[in-house]
């Protein structure tokens, strides 16, 4: 922006503590950082725009620090890459919280920079200073961080930087938190800046043992029926051809799902059923059928196994490829159930896809009795009733000219009608199931995607949107394209379905489910609450007939620089798959 462009003098001197975070900060390569002001990081503030010029990193300017952080996770999900969050105090980190768990538990990088009033005392100013500060204040995220310090001093601060950028890019990636004290960051400094952080880079991946690639090999070389459950891989196309033959090579079905991006060509021959939030019963019995499962890095192995032998232990041989189990800690529970291992591949899982392909004999397996050719079916357009479905088909027809983006997609979306064929045709989920994340890591995303000829496309559910809404103003003042469409059933209906589930068990109305649930009477104006941030609002959109022309009107509007907001008001009701899932218990 305009208003944002800082000239400076020639040369300005790193001669405060500040300063030299910021530098440092500059050496690790982050592009922007993410902010809501606070005092507590005021000199870092400072330096970021006088010392820096509000250049690698610039500055983004959001509303709540949630957001903040949630338009860092959207932005690592494109690129894989972190970006810098800065928060204010124990006040802001508080605010941060659901997001920063949020990306700890969908595995992406994130470095978050907080502040605390001065440690010292003495130093602190009356009654603000004391109530902003905290003794150890990263316990609040402890638990779903992969490291956390707070420095006393400046070149301890640069150090953290340093080694907290490096341990937020290494595999498995996730967030960090850096506390940098008030008056460390007002000190008065004569050193020398950080100006490179090639010397501190991310660990280099780990390769599996031989020994390990051997008995994977000889498990998968001997199966007639493998499976290869495809879980959080990379973003790099060079890495999702390599996975699409090893799955030739293999002759095995690949079973996707929608919390984590695009894995695998839905469309393939190998592809089996639909991809979801939970395994459909299709899958489970192609599983039980199996006589291999190869997994990458597939969220919660051990319960999807357990679903699948319904509790019993698995008549296959369980190869997995994951270093998720260097994360796993005594708080958070995303360790899911102890999953049944015969071959432990350690590490990256495309790293394993590459080895086992140099391991693996040539040529494809096409004759095995999981390789027949996927069943037919696809997308139908509804009939007059404007569901999610309709909305789907409809926005899959109207960006069909050039590659699209698919960032979330609400609880009742079915994959179907939205086949992936590249890495970046769909982003996956959040992670922590944390609503109103949607709207911030869809600005993140538009972010890393401006630019790449790629239109950036989130589907949100009203709630999501409505909690998160303000995380869009960022997007109009930064300028930054984007499409959001909001499946408006004006309710919070997965609670709904929980209602209802509860009163048939003890015998109640379930006529009542919806009390306490139905976001109506006012409905909220979800279109003017996009126009009060600058954005474009359109709708409420409420029949099949409206659908094509104003959807086809806010694509226009994005594509010439105008993020906007499509309100499309749709049925309740989710897929019976999904519906089943979200209520059934653990078995």
């Amino acid at each position: 922006m305009d208003d944002e462009t800082v000239r400076l003098p020639e040369q300005v001197r790193c001669e405060w503590g500040s300063d030299a975070v910021a530098a440092a900060l500059r050496a690790t390569g982050v592009p922007y950082i993410a902010l809501n002001p606070g005092a507590s990081f005021r000199g870092l503030h400072d330096s970021l725009v006088n010392y820096l010029g509000n250049v690698a990193p610039q500055l983004l300017l959001c509303l709540h620090e949630e957001h903040a952080v949630a338009i860092a996770h959207g932005y690592a999900k494109v690129t894989q890459q972190p970006m810098a969050v800065a928060v204010h105090s124990n006040v802001g980190l508080m605010h941060a919280t659901m997001a920063i768990f949020n990306a700890y538990c969908d595995r992406v990088p994130v470095l978050v920079l907080g502040a605390t009033g001065p440690v010292d005392a003495d130093r602190r100013r009356p009654w603000i200073d004391w109530i902003h500060t905290a003794a150890d204040q990263g316990a609040l995220v402890r638990p779903y961080v992969k490291w956390d310090d707070q420095p006393g001093s400046v070149s301890a601060a640069v150090a953290s930087l340093l080694r907290g950028n490096q341990l937020a890019r290494t595999h498995p990636e996730a967030p960090v938190y850096v506390c940098l004290d008030a008056a460390v960051q007002e000190a008065p400094f004569d050193g020398e800046p950080a100006a490179d952080a090639s010397r501190y880079a991310p660990i280099a991946d780990s390769a599996p043992s031989e020994d390990s690639l051997a008995a994977a090999v000889a498990l998968l070389a001997e199966a007639r029926r493998p499976v290869l459950l495809a879980g959080r891989v990379s973003r790099d196309p060079a890495e999702w051809d390599r996975r699409v033959e090893l799955a030739e090579r293999l002759g095995a079905a690949v079973i996707t799902d929608l919390k984590v991006a695009a894995a695998f060509p839905t469309e393939h021959r190998l592809h089996r059923g639909t991809p979801g939030l939970f395994v459909s019963p299709d899958n489970l019995d192609l599983l039980r059928s199996a006589d291999t499962v190869l997994s990458l890095d597939w969220v919660d192995l051990g319960g999807t196994l357990r679903q699948a032998y319904r509790g019993g232990e698995p008549t296959a041989a369980v190869i997995s490829a994951s270093a998720d189990h260097t994360l796993f800690n005594g708080w958070t529970k995303n360790d899911h159930f102890l999953p049944p291992v015969d071959v432990s591949l350690p590490g990256r899982p495309d790293v394993a896809v590459a080895a086992l392909l140099d391991r693996l004999p040539p040529g494809d397996r096409r004759d095995t009795a999981t390789s027949a050719a996927r069943a037919p079916g696809g997308p139908t357009v509804p009939g007059e009733t404007l569901t999610v479905a309709h909305l789907a088909v409809t926005l899959r027809q109207t960006v069909s000219d050039g590659p699209a983006t698919l960032i979330r997609a609400p609880l009742s979306w079915d994959a179907d009608h939205w086949p992936v064929s590249s890495p970046l045709d769909y982003l996956g989920g959040d992670g922590g199931g944390g609503i109103g994340s949607g709207p911030g890591m869809a600005v993140g995303a538009a972010l890393a995607l401006r630019d790449s000829g790629r239109l950036p496309v989130a589907v949100l559910g009203d709630g999501d949107y409505l909690m998160g809404l303000t995380a869009l103003w960022t997007a109009a003042r930064y300028e930054l394209p984007l499409l959001v469409v909001v499946a408006n059933n004006r309710s919070f209906f997965n609670d709904e379905l929980h209602q209802d589930r509860v009163a048939r068990l003890r015998d109640r109305p379930v006529a009542n489910a919806h009390i306490g649930m139905r976001m109506q009477g006012p409905d909220p104006d979800l279109a003017q609450l996009a126009r009060g941030q600058g954005l474009e609002g359109i709708g409420p959109v409420a029949s099949p007939a409206e659908l094509p022309c104003a959807l086809q009107r806010a694509v226009r509007l994005v594509r010439g620089g105008r993020p906007t907001v499509v309100d499309v008001r749709v049925e309740r009701g989710y897929g019976a798959t999904t519906a089943a899932a979200i209520t059934r218990e653990a078995r």
